[in-house]
C-alpha cells in the first residue's frame, strides 16, 4: 500500500520540482530550453503510452488472436475523444497563445493557463493509476516495478512541464511563490485521478485493457495537439527533436529495466 501511495505522489513531486525553477531563474525561460523540454516531455509520454499502456492492453487480450487489438483500438480512440471534449468545454489558454480556447470566460489568463496544464495532467494521473491497478491484479505481466517506472517517467516529464507553467506566470508579474504554488497545483489532479482508478480497480477489472488504451489515447492527444506544435514553431525546433529522442529512449529504458 505504501508503494502505491508513493507511486501516485511521485508525478506531483516532479511538477513541484519543475515549478521550483521559478526561484532559480530570472525572467522568462530561454526559447532553446523551452523547445528542448517540450520535446523531451513528448518523447516520455509517447514511449510510456506504447510500452506501458498499449502493448500490455493487447497482451491482456492475446487469447483472442487477431481480435486482441480491438480493446486497444477502441480505448485509444475513446481517450482521444475524451480529451477533445474536455478541451472543448473548458476555458483554457495554451502556452505562447494570445487567444483562449473553449467557452468564453472571465477567468484570468493565469487561471486559464493553469487549467490548460491541469487538463493535460489528468490522463497522466490516470495512466499511473491504471498501470498500478494492472500490477495489483498481475494482469499481462504488469509488475509493481513497471508501474513505478511509469510513475518515475511521468515525474521526469513533469519537471519541465512544471517549469513551463511557473516561469511564464512569473514573467507575467506574479510573485515567485504564487507562480510556484499555481504551477505545483496544476499537477495535483494526477494523484487524484490515479487514486480514483486504483480504488475502482476491482469494479473495472473487465475494462482494464480498454482503460490502459484510453490513458494512452489521452496522452497521445496531449502530445499531438499541444506539445509537438508548441515545440515545432519558431526557431530551434531541432532541439525539440533531440529532446523527443532523449525522452523516448529514457522512458523505454526505464520501462524495460524496471519492468
Amino acid at each position: 500500500m505504501t508503494t502505491i501511495a508513493v507511486a501516485l505522489l511521485i508525478p506531483l513531486l516532479g511538477t513541484m520540482l519543475g515549478s521550483a525553477f521559478v526561484f532559480l531563474m530570472k525572467g522568462a525561460m530561454p526559447d532553446r530550453v523551452q523547445k528542448s523540454l517540450l520535446g523531451f516531455a513528448s518523447g516520455v509520454m509517447v514511449a510510456a503510452s506504447v510500452w506501458s499502456l498499449l502493448i500490455p492492453a493487447m497482451e491482456m487480450e492475446a487469447g483472442r488472436g487477431a481480435w486482441s487489438v480491438l480493446p486497444a483500438a477502441a480505448g485509444f480512440l475513446a481517450g482521444i475523444a475524451f480529451l477533445l471534449l474536455i478541451d472543448d468545454v473548458t476555458p483554457h489558454l495554451h502556452l505562447g497563445s494570445e487567444h483562449p480556447e473553449g467557452p468564453r470566460s472571465k477567468l484570468s489568463r493565469t487561471s486559464m493557463l493553469a487549467l490548460a496544464v491541469t487538463i493535460h495532467n489528468l490522463p497522466e494521473g490516470m495512466a499511473v493509476g491504471v498501470v498500478l491497478a494492472g500490477a495489483a491484479q498481475g494482469s499481462a505481466g504488469i509488475t509493481l516495478a513497471s508501474a513505478v517506472a511509469v510513475s518515475v517517467g511521468i515525474a521526469i516529464q513533469n519537471i519541465p512541464e512544471g517549469a513551463i507553467i511557473s516561469m511564464p506566470m512569473r514573467a507575467a508579474g506574479n510573485t515567485r511563490w504564487r507562480s510556484f504554488v499555481i504551477g505545483s497545483l496544476s499537477g495535483a489532479v494526477e494523484p487524484v485521478g490515479g487514486l480514483a482508478v486504483v480504488l475502482l480497480a476491482s469494479v473495472l477489472t473487465p475494462l482494464l485493457p480498454y482503460l490502459l488504451a484510453f490513458a494512452a489515447g489521452a496522452m497521445f492527444y496531449v502530445v499531438v495537439e499541444e506539445l509537438i506544435p508548441e515545440a515545432s514553431t519558431g526557431h530551434h525546433t531541432n532541439l525539440s527533436t533531440i529532446g523527443f529522442a532523449v525522452g523516448f529512449v529514457l522512458m523505454m529504458v526505464l520501462d524495460v529495466v524496471m519492468g
